[in-house]
């Protein structure tokens, strides 16, 4: 059976596309289609006459991910799958440009584009996932919808810290965290220190959970205030971005419970098991995974994440285990908050944060460490459909540290001993005398462990006699 294979590189309204043969010859060259109805039927029709004319065919078709302006080629794509013998599958950029540059490409235009990505295929078609269900699509939308709308709140919420630091510098100090309510219902009626300090007490305390004593200490603040703006136009613009700020945070409400509600399934139930986790932390979660099917092994859920640690050894010079933080920040974030509460809550958690204080790690690395042990426990909840239990993730702690591990000093120099004549630095010299040093010590342990045992045997042997 043949084996075909369509790159296509998609822009903002078109796409390019190449067909290459296995031998990476050209079987269709480049030609480029809108993404509009005319387009979308062009390139059925030319799919057809690939599939009449030859016979006992497999086109793999490789489509660059490109912030969303792919969706509706991999849906078009998605429909053909159950006529024709194709793969299909979503492509991470950074894999298609390291691959070029491995080939040393360095013209970077939609053909030569739709070319890489199509010889990307033939070269890595064993490691690439063809024909995935993506679940949950338009739910990620939603999420990282309302992740824009968190971030324009945060900026609205600095702004008017700013500008309450030229109006109303006495309350300033009820915007460092959860900023209450009656505060906007405050600002948004007397958005100036001169206007709150000639309101009525009874005016200010009909203000929902402001109290006639809190009303009298706040027209005092204000009248002992310093604000340098107590003008018209200076009011208008605290009044507009109360009222901005308040109108997003309804709609952010509004499309979390929107969000819940959508993504009731037994996943997510499973995920609330584990204390910590509630409602809109699982659905976050999910959006990320999508389906848990996806992930051959929890190694690869960890490196999805950016979870895994790198390490950099080379030559003289080594770095330290680090997190590598080049997945998903969504999901970091989010696990770095469920290990927050989790340390408050959940008691098996709790000892493992302080048993690793209690070796000398800082909090942040602590935090690493649990955040990556919180995803290798959600993999195997989803994995096998079992709620959260503690017991089993201590029992594999157990059954690790009672295997024996046979240490193995420098396995790289099985065929020539350290030589001290060769011409290596003195930072390499001084570790590789640390290395002989520590090899002849246990050599000599060895040694007296077999004297010891010989003379047991003896002792042994004499007696019996």
């Amino acid at each position: 059976m043949k084996e075909f294979y369509m790159g296509a590189d998609v822009s903002k309204g078109y796409c390019d596309f190449v067909i290459l043969d296995q031998e990476e010859n050209m079987l269709l060259e480049n030609f480029q289609l809108d993404d509009t109805f005319s387009g979308h039927n062009h390139l059925k029709s030319i799919i057809d006459d690939v599939f009449k004319k030859c016979n006992s065919i497999i086109l793999y078709v490789g489509i660059e991910s490109t912030g969303g302006f792919e969706n509706n080629w991999i849906g078009f794509f998605s429909d053909l799958v159950d006529k024709y013998n194709i793969k299909l599958s979503r492509l991470n950029p950074k894999g298609v440009y390291h691959h070029a540059r491995s080939v040393h490409k360095n013209i970077t235009t939609d053909k030569e584009s739709a070319i890489s990505i199509a010889e990307y295929l033939i070269h890595n078609k064993k490691k690439i996932r063809f024909n995935e269900r993506y679940k949950n699509s338009d739910l990620r939308n939603q999420w990282s919808f309302i992740q824009i709308l968190t971030k324009q709140s945060t900026q609205l919420k600095n702004q008017l810290s700013m500008y309450l630091y030229y109006s109303h510098p006495q309350m300033m100090e009820y915007c460092k965290d959860d900023t209450p309510q009656w505060f906007f219902l405050l600002m948004s009626k007397y958005p100036t220190a001169e206007k709150l300090s000639r309101a009525s007490i009874k005016s200010i305390s009909g203000i929902p959970f402001i109290s006639e004593t809190k009303a009298k200490e706040l027209k005092e603040k204000a009248k002992q205030s310093i604000s340098s703006s107590n003008t018209e136009s200076a009011g208008l613009l605290i009044q507009s971005i109360i009222s901005q700020l308040l109108s997003i945070k309804e709609m952010i409400k509004k499309q979390k419970n929107l969000l819940i509600e959508s993504m009731k399934s037994e996943e997510v139930e499973l995920l609330k098991s584990i204390k910590g986790i509630a409602d809109y932390t699982a659905c976050g979660l999910m959006c990320s995974i999508g389906r848990i099917q996806r992930f051959a092994s929890v190694k690869q859920l960890i490196s999805f994440w950016g979870l895994h640690p790198i390490f950099k050894k080379s030559g003289d010079r080594s770095s330290g285990s680090r997190m590598s933080k080049a997945g998903r920040q969504e999901a970091r974030y989010l696990l770095f908050n469920v290990v927050r509460s989790a340390i408050n809550s959940d008691p098996w958690i709790k000892a493992l944060y302080e048993k690793y204080q209690k070796k000398g790690k800082s909090k942040l690395s602590t935090f690493g460490i649990l955040m990556h042990k919180i995803a290798r426990i959600i993999f195997g909840m989803l994995k096998n459909k079992t709620k959260y239990n503690p017991k089993i993730d201590e029992n594999n702690i157990k059954r690790y540290e009672e295997k024996v591990i046979t240490p193995i000093i420098n396995n790289n120099r099985r065929y020539q001993n350290y030589d001290s004549s060769a011409p290596i630095s003195r930072r390499h010299s001084n570790k590789r005398s640390n290395q002989i040093k520590k090899l002849k010590l246990e050599q000599v342990e060895s040694q007296n462990d077999k004297i010891i045992m010989h003379e047991i045997n003896a002792h042994a042997k004499k007696n019996s006699q």
